[in-house]
Order: structure tokens, then sequence, then C-alpha cells
């Protein structure tokens, strides 16, 4: 049974570590006027919190004060009431992609906050890279700006703690106006982060924001005397982004009109639906619900992972640092082939869910807790399609026989034409590969591609591997299964040779082969001609010889001529 401790005139931080020295496992604060929930955080804080804000380990939230007179009422009259802080179920999740924002500060001479902050940023950089960089997550940074009145412009604090002619103000890092760096010098830095943000994110990489705001707390402190343009241009130049485009995204902070980055950044820290206005730093807001938990690696991340639809959440959000495996035992309850182990049980961030599993290409039907089956009818043409293996595997745990057929090995002319044979395939722009080939009893990935051919095949960037377009004057372009070649100026790529000629010299080369040609035929000809020349007058120069000589002796062809004597005239 649950007890009530009152501390009604201390911070909400000591009620909270108060409450845990008294043995408390948990703390609900109730709001002691009806008001939108606000986070339980004061800037007099500070100084009093130090010791024992590091060394609270209890869950706290604040309630409505509904809500609290509500469980005191069941409380009183003796009835079990059941409570559960759960991040998981407290964050919408409209759709696959999380949307969330931190409202931060460049500070770091805040104190304990600015403390916390910049540890909190050290560590989160890495997992809010992988979520950015796999468009799990949408991230924006804010900063919180305040406004000088307009009857104190022109007053000294007004002038060292403003930009824009009072406009955009920040607090005195060392709340002394006679020493230090000013609010002003805040102002401005926080103006460059948020155009870091902006220009890496047109070059489609903002989560290059979160090596910048790390790397400047390492090198431009505060305390080192090193929070300057200087120390901040330096880590711009070594991170590859556009200096010109960022200083001109900042723009003149001595000028009398508004800087359009930062008046969209005050008009944002006005609340917008559910989220209420952001007035302390830090603020984080994840699906436009303001986090209210505390500000370290684990709990910001289940907060953010509670966002993602159940089944939608990447890898990081099921890692052992948050999160267990609900499947691991007893496979979650959920129905189980052990003999092919093919599982319906799925881990989600919320805990596990049976649905029955897709596997290789077919897909299992049923309740996912008692029963699975999958029923394969193919209709061939025997001689065109042999299959080495035939499985018959009893599914279900009701009692019932339920059988499923699936052909594991097939080869030749059909193979590929059920269920592509098992390989990988995919198409992209119009353009489909196969590893499948019909005559061949494994999955070779195409021309073009690498990797095992069965659930994957990677295409090859020629390019980068230097396996071709590597001629100095080549420019190479990497496509889905090949790459595109060109030469620069007035060259031309000759892919059979992976170099670039020149086009006169190409069309030169072209004209001596056609005039090297055309003089191999006229002497072919002229050859025939003499051949057929000599031939014609060799037979007639034959010809006349046989007349000649026959009129002296018989030629072998010739029928012997009668010789008639003088005796025989007479």
């Amino acid at each position: 049974m649950p007890s009530f401790l009152l501390f009604p005139d201390c911070f909400f931080a000591l009620k909270v570590w108060n409450a845990q020295q008294a043995g408390a496992a948990a703390v609900l604060v109730a709001d002691d006027v009806e008001e939108a929930l606000i986070t339980m955080d004061t800037p007099e804080e500070d100084t009093i919190s130090a010791k024992y804000i590091e060394n609270i380990t209890i869950p706290s939230a604040l309630i409505e004060k509904s809500f609290g007179e509500t469980l005191k009422k069941s409380f009183k009259k003796g009835e079990m009431v059941n409570v559960n802080l759960d991040w998981r179920e407290a964050v919408p999740h409209p759709d696959d992609r999380v949307e969330y924002e931190l409202w931060t500060t460049s500070n770091d001479e805040c104190g304990v906050k600015c403390e916390m902050l910049m540890g909190f940023m050290k560590e989160f950089k890495g997992a809010a890279q992988i979520l950015e960089k796999g468009g799990y997550t949408q991230f924006t940074p804010h900063y919180i700006t305040w406004y000088c009145p307009q009857a104190f412009t022109v007053s000294k604090q007004c002038k060292s703690q403003c930009i824009n002619h009072g406009r955009y103000c920040a607090p005195d890092p060392e709340q002394d106006f006679s020493r230090g760096y000013d609010g002003k010098d805040v102002v401005v830095e926080n103006l460059r982060q948020l155009c870091v943000f902006k220009v890496a994110n047109e070059t489609r990489k903002p989560w290059v924001w979160w090596d910048y705001v790390t790397d400047f707390q390492i090198r431009c402190p505060m305390k080192d005397k090193k929070y300057n343009k200087d120390c901040a241009d330096g880590v711009i130049k070594s991170l590859g982004l556009d200096l010109k485009k960022i200083e001109k995204c900042m723009g003149d902070p001595e000028a009398d009109d508004d800087n359009p980055v930062l008046k969209e950044e005050q008009e944002a820290q006005i609340g917008k639906g559910s989220r209420g206005d952001v007035t302390i730093l830090p603020t984080l807001v994840v699906n436009n619900h303001q986090y209210r938990g505390k500000l370290e690696k684990g709990a910001v991340l289940k907060a953010i992972c509670s966002g993602f639809e159940e089944t939608t959440e990447p890898g990081v959000c099921l890692s052992d640092e948050i999160e267990t495996n609900e499947c691991l035992d007893n496979n979650g309850g959920c129905w189980q082939d052990k003999a092919s182990n093919v599982s319906a049980c799925k881990d989600t961030f919320r805990g596990r869910v049976c649905e029955c599993p897709l596997v290789n290409g077919v897909q299992f039907r049923g309740d996912g807790y008692s029963l699975c089956k999958r029923l394969l009818i193919i209709s061939l043409d025997p001689e065109s399609l042999k299959f080495e293996r035939v499985v018959i595997t009893s599914l279900g745990t009701d009692g019932l026989f339920k059988q499923a057929f699936s052909f594991l090995s097939a080869n030749g002319p059909g193979k590929c034409k059920i269920n592509n044979g098992g390989c990988w395939h995919e198409t992209r722009h119009g353009q489909t590969f196969t590893s499948c080939v019909d005559h061949d009893d494994t999955c070779k990935c195409p021309p073009g591609f690498k990797g095992d051919g069965v659930n994957s095949c990677e295409d090859i960037d020629e390019c980068k591997e230097r396996t071709a377009c590597q001629c100095s004057d080549c420019n190479c372009k990497n496509t889905w299964g090949s790459y595109e070649c060109t030469c620069n100026g007035d060259l031309l790529y000759i892919k059979d040779h992976d170099t670039c000629i020149s086009k006169a010299a190409a069309q030169a080369k072209s004209t001596w082969a056609a005039v090297w040609l055309s003089l191999l035929g006229l002497a072919m000809i002229a050859s025939g001609g003499y051949l057929f020349y000599k031939y014609r007058i060799r037979q007639y120069m034959d010809s006349e010889i046989r007349a000649i000589m026959a009129q002296y002796m018989p030629l072998d062809s010739q029928t012997e001529v009668p010789n008639h004597s003088s005796d025989d005239r007479a």
C-alpha cells in the first residue's frame, strides 16, 4: 500500500530525492492547480540540486490535479490501484518514422544543467546518427532566445546580451556582466549551430550537426577562452562543410532587422497542439509530445523507440542495452516448428507479438499462437522441371493433421519461374536483375553485383572499387548493376581499352583505314585482271601454236591425214 509524503515547499527534484531516501519505489507529483502539465524543473534548482540530482534512481512523473485526487480517493477506499510508468504507452506512434527535436544551447558555463546537457550530447551522438542515417527518425535542433523590451534596447545590459538591436537575447553565461563572455556570444554561436544544421541538411547529411556540436564542446570551451568564431570555423572546415553558406545563413548580427532563422526559432517556442510552450533548457519533444524523463541515453532512446509503430522499430531499439528479447523464453508462447526452426514470435520494443512468418517467399497463415500453416499448389509440366527433394512437414499443435508441401531443390528450364528459384531478384526503375539461372543448381549474382545470390546481391560500385573507368581523363558514374563512363573535353571513351582518345584522332584513324582498304581493293582487282589477262593470252597462243604445228605433224587429238604420193596422182 503506497503512502503519501508531503513536501509542499521544496523543488521537484528535492521532492523525489526525499521520497527515495524514505524508501519510495516511484514518485507521482500531483499538481496543485488545474493546468497543462509542465516539466518538473525550475532554474532555481541548480545550486541546491547538484549534490543529489545525479543520484536519483527511482522513476517520477507529474500528474494533473484531478487525476491525483482520484488516486487519493481510491487509496482511502482501500481499492487496488495499479500505476504503470512506461514511456512505451505514453508517446504516440502514428507512422514508421519518429520526429523529435531537442531544445538546447551552446553555453557550457551554466552549471549542472549545462554539464548534464553536454554529457548527454556526447553520449547520445552515436545512437542519434544511426537512427538518422537509417531514415528512422527526423531530428531537428532548436535554441531558445529571448528579446529585450523596446524601452531597454539601448541599455548596456541589452547591448551585451542581445543581437539585432535587442531582438534575440540569451542570459550572461557567468551571470556577471563585468567579466567573461556575454549573452550575445551565446546567441551568435546558437545561430551558427542552427545554420550548420541547415547547410548539412541541404547536403542530405543532417547527422553532421551532432559531430559539430560535440567537437565544438571539446575544442572550443568557454573555460579555455576558445569560445569564438575562429575556433568554430576550424571545426566547420574539419567536417567539410561550406563555411560561406553558413555565414550567409547567419546574416548580420548588428543589423536593425529580423534574422529569419532566429525569428523562426522564436515562433517555434510557442506551443502547438499537445506539445505546449518550450520555456526551459533542455527540452526534448518526441512526436510533438514533450519528454519529461531523465536526460540520459537509455531513457531518451526508450522514449524515441516508443514512438515507432509496433514491429517497425529499428534494431537499435532492440539492443540488449535497453530491451530484452522476450522470444528467447519459451518462444514467447508463440507457435514454433522446431524441425525447420520457424517461429511466429517477433520481438518488438513494446514486447513480443505472435504473427505467422514469411519464410523464403512463402507466407504462413494462422493465429500465430497455436497454428501456422502454408499451402503451396503448383501445376507444372513434369518434363520441364524436376524436384530433387519433397518435404512434408506436419504443422500445428491442435491435434489435427496439417500438411504443407515444400519443394526445396528444383532445376531445369522452369526453375526460375517458381518463386524465382529461391534466388535473389529485385526491380528498380523498371529494370530487373536476378541471380537465378535455369540450368544451374546454385544462385549466382549477375555481373555488376556481389553477394550470396540467395538472400541478397549488392551493387558493385565499379567506380569506387577501381575496376572500370579509371583512366586519367575518365569520369565514372556508378549505376545499379553497371556504370557510365565519360571523358573530359572533346575526348571519346573506348570501353574495350578503358581509355579516352581524341575524337579527331579517331576520325583520322578511320580515314586512313578507309584509304588502306581502298588501296587493298584496287590491288586485288589489278591482280585479278592480270591473272585473267595472262590466262587468255596463254590460251590464244596455245591455239595458234597448235594450228601451226598441225600443218606438219598430226597432234594427239587429230586423226592421221593420208599422205598422197605422186604415183597415186598418176
